[in-house]
């Protein structure tokens, strides 16, 4: 498992947003975003989920998804675990 110290790093060089069809960045990450955006295997964004290293999904019927802006915060904030993490989102 990755701990703190190991994700730093990697989240710190993820910070590159991924346009979305108008050119935007998305509002909400797959799996497999978040897994990229990371720099992590698909299989550890699963491992840390399971584990509450990741902030909780929105879940739209069946499908899994992560805010973009709460995972930017997120690794601003130096990755707490969800028990500990608390996120206000910014009024625009």
């Amino acid at each position: 498992m990755l701990d703190r110290a190991e994700l730093l790093p990697i989240i710190a060089a993820a910070e590159a947003p991924r346009p979305g069809a108008a050119g935007e960045p998305p509002l909400l990450l797959t799996a497999q975003d978040l897994a990229a955006k990371l720099q992590v295997s698909l299989r550890s964004v699963r491992r840390l989920d399971l584990a509450g290293r990741l902030p909780a999904p929105v879940t739209i019927g069946r499908a899994v998804r992560w805010r973009a802006n709460e995972i930017r915060d997120w690794c601003n904030a130096g990755c707490p675990k969800r028990n500990r993490w608390t996120w206000q989102p910014a009024e625009n």
